[in-house]
């Protein structure tokens, strides 16, 4: 196993990593909208799941890996209205379709409207 770590997204805001490279495949920890630059958090979903794309895909670019080699992602929405407005930003980062689970929950850290994570190929 390989720890992944990277300032191209935010840092653990709990006892967690960004994520880990085991068996062949990474595994990215949850990523909220958060700008890792300077800590803030974009308004409105579209901003808040482009800024949750990214942050993904840099732990993803750490890792060796990318987009087009994701085979899962598991997608947390504060609110299932939100449903279009995040699939209309997801499909541009995630062209290659990957299986996926999308449910809305109660709340998410630091009152953020969405958070995403990933499993891909190494």
């Amino acid at each position: 196993m390989k720890v992944i770590a990277t300032e191209k997204a935010p840092g653990a805001i709990g006892p967690y990593s960004q994520g880990f490279i085991a068996g062949g495949f990474v595994y990215t920890s949850g990523q909220i909208p958060v700008n890792p630059a300077d800590g803030t958090v974009p308004e409105g979903i579209a901003a808040q799941t482009e800024q949750s794309c990214k942050n993904v895909g840099a732990i993803l670019e750490a890792a060796g890996s990318g987009y087009d080699k994701v085979i899962k992602t598991t997608c947390f929405l504060a609110d299932i209205a939100d449903f279009a407005a995040f699939n209309d930003v997801y499909a541009k980062y995630f062209t290659s379709k990957p299986a996926r689970s999308c449910v809305a929950v109660k709340d998410l850290p630091k009152g953020v409207l969405c958070e995403i994570e990933a499993v891909a190929e190494a």
